[in-house]
């Protein structure tokens, strides 16, 4: 059915799925929003490239995904930037910046998408998480770009159709739905299960 969306065909119904968080700094989706199937009000499929991030300090996600109206959502490129604990939570930061910079000025990107930050198991892990969020979300800020969040259920929902779906589930639908023919690391599966949702919510 996503699939189907995605593509600019014709859904018998409209799904409900939680729609795109409207205001960049906001985290609170609208309840008119809730409900959307998807489409924008025209009833016009997303379409442009997004770039989605899965930020963490060591092993960041980042998925490049096209959509165009008719066609199935290609990964155009993925990366893991893998920055080892030997080196320091600066050079790590940096690393990060460098990298989705890097997407961002060889790619016509429309919209950067990340996965919310809802749960976090101490004080220390939320800082060095909330730093390397920093680092992508200033990369896309100077290149003059939008930033949206999305909770993690929101994600689930919109690529499986179920809000409890496990990690392992999300990467076989991610996958799916892109053709995709080898296997993403985990970060990457991330990254591009947010700019599916992405798409799939937005209202523009």
């Amino acid at each position: 059915m996503w699939k189907a969306k995605l593509e600019g065909k014709s859904l018998p119904s409209p799904v409900a799925v939680p729609g795109r968080v409207s205001d960049p700094g906001s985290h609170s989706p609208s309840g008119a929003a809730a409900m959307d199937c998807g489409l924008a009000p025209s009833g016009r499929p997303f379409a442009g490239k997004v770039l989605g991030i899965d930020p963490s300090l060591r092993g960041t996600g980042l998925a490049l995904l096209e959509f165009v109206p008719g066609r199935q959502p290609l990964m155009l490129h993925s990366r893991t930037v893998s920055v080892p604990s030997s080196r320091s939570m600066a050079a790590a930061l940096a690393e990060i910046h460098r990298a989705v910079t890097r997407f961002l000025t060889e790619e016509s990107v429309v919209h950067v998408a990340l996965e919310q930050t809802i749960y976090v198991q101490n004080i220390r892990t939320a800082q060095i998480l909330g730093a390397a969020r920093g680092a992508a979300i200033a990369a896309a800020a100077l290149q003059g770009l939008e930033v949206f969040e999305y909770p993690p259920r929101r994600v689930k929902q919109a690529v499986t159709g179920s809000g409890r779906a496990s990690k392992t589930q999300v990467a076989r639908m991610v996958m799916g739905l892109l053709g995709h023919g080898r296997t993403l690391s985990p970060d990457e599966a991330d990254a591009a299960s947010v700019a599916l949702c992405h798409a799939m919510t937005w209202r523009g």
